[in-house]
């Protein structure tokens, strides 16, 4: 592809969440800071809440590969299972032997001991639940009854739970009012700004390998903030984009046209976006015509 083109070692903006490309920025440095005194409390749900695309998944893997070792964690990626499958994945992530055959009622007595056998052993458990939004209603009751199982001093089980902002609505509802105030800590993440997404675009370019000169302009980088929104993942897009249209064209350096061409490709960029883009293009076309012309006349 491009990456010989421009002298990388690997691809600098791809969905995958790969945390060697992780950028210590503001909203994510808040995030596991919050997880982090949150699991030292040892009670209580702990709930991280995003837009697609915001980075919640590489947050997720950031925090599982950086726990500290006396923690012994569950972790389910895709939570969208009835009460029974959520116990029985819940059961083999924690080294419960023959939980799939089991009944319901032993499951639960084999979780419980397991529980309390890492608890003699100084170890704490966390359950780990992403796209935590897709979990059934039932099961989110089943959820809450989890953490029911405690000693005298502290819970057996902690759950945090990262999720798109519907689960915030569904939790709204009154039926889940007791599930709500066992949620101790809550973080919501924002989208980058402007100069983040510079930032960010720099920092992943670096990553990758890229020794060159100034690939994303500024003006570029403000373009990509204002029609992603600041979306991590919107801007990966458009900058996987626009590198392989400058590859394709033989340039060295990124310009608004292959922004714009860009945008026009990704179905996800709003069209209210990408006509701001263009007025932005516009815009930034006279300013520079108008320096020039005004150059010319002080010359002359």
């Amino acid at each position: 592809m491009y990456l010989y083109h421009f002298g990388l070692g690997e691809l600098p903006f791809t969905l995958t969440p790969n945390t060697n490309f992780y950028m210590p920025m503001a909203m994510h440095d808040e995030a596991l800071a919050v997880l982090s005194t949150a699991l030292q409390t040892g009670e209580g749900f702990i709930k991280v809440v995003g837009e697609v695309g915001t980075g919640k998944t590489l947050l997720c893997r950031k925090l599982l590969n950086e726990i500290p070792d006396h923690f012994v964690t569950a972790y389910i990626p895709n939570p969208y299972l009835n009460p029974n499958e959520l116990r029985r994945a819940v059961a083999v992530e924690l080294g419960v032997k023959q939980a799939q055959r089991m009944s319901v009622q032993l499951l639960t007595q084999r979780i419980q001991a397991r529980l309390l056998e890492l608890h003699g052993q100084g170890h704490s458990v966390v359950l780990i639940l992403d796209e935590a939004q897709a979990l059934p209603e039932d099961s989110l009751e089943a959820l809450r009854l989890f953490t029911n199982l405690e000693t005298e001093t502290r819970k057996l089980l902690q759950v945090v739970l990262f999720a798109q902002p519907e689960l915030d609505v569904r939790l709204a509802k009154t039926e889940f009012r007791q599930l709500r105030q066992r949620i101790t800590f809550a973080y919501k993440l924002r989208p980058m700004n402007a100069h983040e997404v510079q930032q960010y675009i720099q920092h992943r370019l670096q990553v990758a390998g890229y020794k060159g000169a100034e690939l994303f302009p500024v003006r570029i980088c403000r373009g990509i903030a204002r029609v992603s929104k600041g979306v991590p993942r919107l801007v990966n897009i458009l900058c996987h984009k626009m590198l392989m249209l400058a590859y394709g064209q033989g340039h060295y350096k990124i310009t608004m046209k292959l922004l714009n061409a860009a945008v026009k490709d990704t179905e996800s960029i709003e069209q209210g976006s990408k006509k701001n883009l263009l007025a932005f293009s516009c815009l930034l076309g006279l300013s520079l015509l108008w320096l020039a012309y005004y150059a010319l006349v002080v010359k002359l």
